[in-house]
């Protein structure tokens, strides 16, 4: 066994020859039971689908036949039987993928399109050697790998590719397709979606409906696009997204192959870390850990933000600029554990997501920020939804404080709790007030006790990590206090905040003395006493729109 973790390794013949595997390879035996025409996997990025998609080129391909049999040694499709084992090598395979389509503008996507089809066409090369294909067909094929082809000819070009394989080895192909979404998301976020659209729907269009050479077709992508998409002539799909049963456990590792992993890498001890920090996944009714972050603390020997890491986050900011006030204060209430109950509908249309709730959260759940709390619906269409991990949290709340205090940086809000935890009252408000005056901006919803606390409750609950407890409205003493930081270590200081709203800034002062008063009078301090916390810092904190007054007393 070789304990060798494959960071960014996506190709399946690498890494069986030289790193850890977790075997998925009864996908290739449902497969041959039993497949639909096309079929589109939806997942988060960095879960393995490039892998998977791997795989089944290295089993099916017949280019590669004489190169694969021993990377399925011992494995569970060689393990199936020798029925299964007779289809290695059966078929022609194209393998393409959009996962590097990133590109500003359209103008440069096309150009990068161009390159791309070019190398499908490398790839492919040999097909040319087939004296039975048409003159007319290689002089196309010629000119997509000089990238002299124009827009017409790159659109049919997969189309091209199938009918070219399909002649040269005499039997129908199987397309498999990576990341199709790719270019799409990245033409929302950069304003030439339309153009975009009506390239993929021609490109893929051709190739998957009513292609008498293709076989069957795997596809992968975060979402399905909708409406005025690629799909909506496509009568032969079938979508297996994260709340479908099919193929659930195929994407991701389970909560067994986890644990065999443990067992084998020696780590066993550090199963409940790994699962409060990346697993919590539901896919269909599978529990599912995001592989990505498990292989890299198997590499690197401690939990950490491994998965938010890899890659921008510009969905995740691009709906929390287009959130109203009430669905920013949803996801913080997300943030603070709370689940969240919505409508959700998997065909996406990238323009209603400005206005349309159920496609914001299915954007949230599709991309993995977002998991389903039951498999099955409270009602039709209708979920439960939460953050999924400890991971997931760390870079949910980072970004909705980033877009409530554009500008603010996170020593901002360090220092902030530096001067909370010292008691140092006046370097406190200046730090409080500077951070408040860009938050306010973002909601209609200000001067409102409830918004203060919300702010300050997931403030806290992002900032001070795992060595505090932050507890909120339980009671202490004779009433309910609003805010209490408990620290585990109990020499150091806890906190109390007592929040106030003013009328007017005349009333900042004594709507603090009025907090104050209140925590000393209803003893909220019992509750530290009871957790032998001896040093306690108590605030009175006054809001008036922008304006804060804060006293403190120890």
């Amino acid at each position: 066994m070789n304990k060798n973790m494959p960071i960014g390794i996506d190709d399946f013949k690498e890494l069986r020859e030289g790193y850890y595997f977790v075997d998925k390879s009864r996908f290739i035996k449902q497969l041959i039971d039993g497949h639909s025409k096309v079929t589109l996997l939806t997942r988060p990025r960095r879960f393995g689908k490039t892998l998977t998609l791997s795989m089944l080129d290295w089993f099916f391909s017949l280019q590669k036949k004489e190169m694969s049999r021993h990377l399925f040694r011992d494995l569970d499709i060689e393990t199936a039987g020798e029925t299964y084992m007779e289809q290695r090598g059966g078929y022609p395979v194209l393998f393409v993928t959009f996962k590097d389509l990133k590109d500003l503008t359209w103008k440069q996507m096309v150009n990068s399109l161009r390159l791309l089809i070019s190398d499908w066409c490398v790839a492919n090369d040999k097909v040319m050697a087939c004296p039975a294909i048409d003159p007319e067909l290689k002089q196309r094929f010629l000119n997509l790998k000089r990238c002299q082809g124009n827009l017409s000819e790159m659109q049919r070009s997969l189309a091209l590719l199938m009918t070219l394989l399909k002649t040269a080895f005499g039997r129908p192909v199987i397309l498999l397709i990576d990341e199709y979404d790719t270019p799409i998301q990245q033409a929302w976020e950069g304003g030439f979606y339309k153009e975009c659209i009506t390239f993929m729907k021609q490109l893929l269009g051709s190739a998957l409906k009513g292609n008498e050479n293709l076989h069957f077709s795997i596809m992968t992508g975060v979402l399905r696009i909708a409406k005025e998409s690629i799909f909506s002539d496509l009568n032969n799909l079938d979508v297996c997204s994260v709340m479908s049963d099919n193929y659930a456990d195929i994407i991701g590792f389970t909560a067994a192959e986890v644990k065999k992993m443990a067992y084998d890498l020696g780590e066993k001890d550090a199963l409940d870390d790994i699962k409060t920090w990346y697993d919590g996944y539901r896919f269909g009714h599978c529990e599912i850990y995001n592989p990505w972050s498990v292989i890299n603390f198997f590499r690197n020997g401690q939990v950490g933000d491994y998965w938010v890491n890899t890659s921008g986050n510009g969905i995740l900011r691009i709906l929390l600029q287009r959130a109203d006030a009430e669905r920013t204060a949803s996801l913080q209430g997300l943030l603070q554990g709370n689940t969240e109950t919505v409508t959700l509908n998997e065909r996406v249309i990238y323009s209603d997501i400005g206005s349309d709730k159920s496609a914001l959260y299915t954007l949230l759940l599709t991309t993995g920020y977002l998991t389903i709390s039951q498999a099955s619906p409270i009602r039709r269409n209708r979920y439960e939804l939460r953050i999924p991990n400890k991971e997931i949290k760390d870079i949910y709340g980072r970004e909705i404080l980033n877009y409530l205090a554009q500008g603010l940086r996170a020593d901002n809000f360090d220092d902030l709790f530096d001067y909370l935890f010292r008691g140092d009252v006046e370097r406190f408000t200046q730090s409080l007030q500077h951070i408040l005056r860009r938050v306010i901006s973002a909601y209609d919803a200000a001067n409102k006790e409830s918004f203060y606390h919300g702010f300050m409750l997931g403030m806290t609950a992002l900032f001070l990590g795992s060595d505090y407890t932050v507890e909120s409205n339980r009671e202490s003493g004779y009433g309910r206090f609003d805010l209490a930081i408990f620290p585990h270590d109990i020499r150091r200081s806890g906190v109390i905040l007592e929040f106030k709203v003013a009328d007017n800034e005349k009333e900042l002062e004594n709507k603090a003395d009025e907090a104050l008063i209140q925590i000393e009078k209803r003893q909220y301090v019992t509750a530290f006493e009871k957790r032998h916390i001896h040093t306690v810092w108590k605030y009175g904190i006054a809001f008036c729109g922008k304006k804060i007054y804060c006293k403190v007393k120890a």
